[in-house]
């Protein structure tokens, strides 16, 4: 059983009437599923701040979520309340709050990475050096616009990253001339839409209605447009979005497996291998705190744990020994 189909369709439109992305509608959706659910199938409406705590503490008790994954169910369930059912949810006391688990990130070397990027082709190995070679998270990379890459000037410029901030960063000379040859398979599927009446992506904020033609033209268009096109269901119009993630998700895992790495790689492996490798090249860590768009400096600090050169970053004192 599922919660009441018109409360469904109300998250959907509001989110889609604040052009939030598919994938947090899906991930909202879940969560107010679940929260529903663990309620009996009550209607939110009937509810409030003591059945919120009640599945937030449920989540971390009986679930064992990390605090991450419980801060995502609030999220969710605090615009269901407050952009949807127009209800403000007050403080919500008496949770069991999950403990973030401090934990250092994986990183690669550069071998590894060379083994990992060799077993992929097409367009999961150039996002995969985007992300290895710029340092962008998954979304970033496939979010981008055509007018967000700089191939002269060897610059990326990512548009409202984690927390809504904008920032610059390197497209490494080694992806310069795939990216181009890319784009220029791109350009010529979106001649195509062009031609078939179905050429215009979603625009961020209000700029469809202050930009009129900005829909259609080449510089709004994705980088990684999605294979297929869709109808979007408020306008009625054909559209084609970006590329999902777990596309790019699924060749990476497959190709880690291949290359023989024993490593828990990901996506995001190749965003901490970037900045570690960095930080061994000698480069000053608030460079790099700027390539990554972190707000603290100490956020960046945790690669300086994981430097190739043993716990802490120190020389053991047996290796000035000179025996085996």
């Amino acid at each position: 059983m599922q919660a009441k189909p018109r409360l469904l369709q109300a998250v959907r439109q509001t989110m889609r009437l604040r052009r939030m992305s598919p994938r947090s509608e899906r991930v909202y959706l879940a969560w107010i599923r679940r929260y529903v659910r663990y309620h009996g199938l009550r209607h939110p409406a009937e509810m409030g701040e003591r059945e919120v705590a009640a599945f937030l503490t449920f989540l971390a008790v009986e679930r064992g979520v990390a605090a991450a994954t419980q801060r995502q169910a609030l999220s969710a369930l605090l615009f269901l309340y407050r952009a949807v059912l127009g209800v403000e949810v007050g403080w919500v006391d008496g949770v069991r709050w999950a403990r973030p688990r401090a934990r250092l990130p994986v990183v690669l070397t550069q071998e590894e990475v060379g083994r990992v990027l060799a077993g992929l082709a097409g367009t999961p190995r150039l996002v995969a050096m985007l992300l290895y070679g710029s340092g962008m998270r998954l979304l970033e990379c496939l979010t981008l616009r055509v007018k967000d890459v700089d191939l002269e000037r060897g610059e990326i410029r990512i548009r409202r990253g984690k927390g809504g901030k904008d920032r610059v960063t390197v497209l490494a000379e080694s992806v310069r001339e795939p990216l181009r040859r890319h784009l220029e398979a791109v350009r010529v599927l979106h001649g195509r839409d062009r031609e078939a009446g179905g050429s215009a992506v979603v625009l961020p904020d209000a700029l469809a209605r202050k930009y009129p033609g900005a829909a259609t033209s080449w510089v709004w268009q994705w980088v990684f447009p999605a294979t297929r096109r869709y109808v979007d269901r408020l306008t009625g119009a054909r559209r084609r979005h970006h590329l999902d993630p777990s596309v790019i998700q699924r060749a990476v895992a497959a190709a880690v497996r291949r290359s023989g790495v024993t490593k828990r790689a990901t996506c995001h492996t190749l965003r901490h291998s970037f900045a570690t490798h960095l930080l061994e090249s000698g480069y000053d860590i608030r460079t790099v705190q700027e390539l990554l768009g972190h707000s603290d400096v100490r956020t960046t600090m945790i690669y300086t744990h994981v430097l190739n050169r043993g716990g802490r970053g120190v020389r053991s004192p047996a290796d000035a020994l000179g025996v085996v």
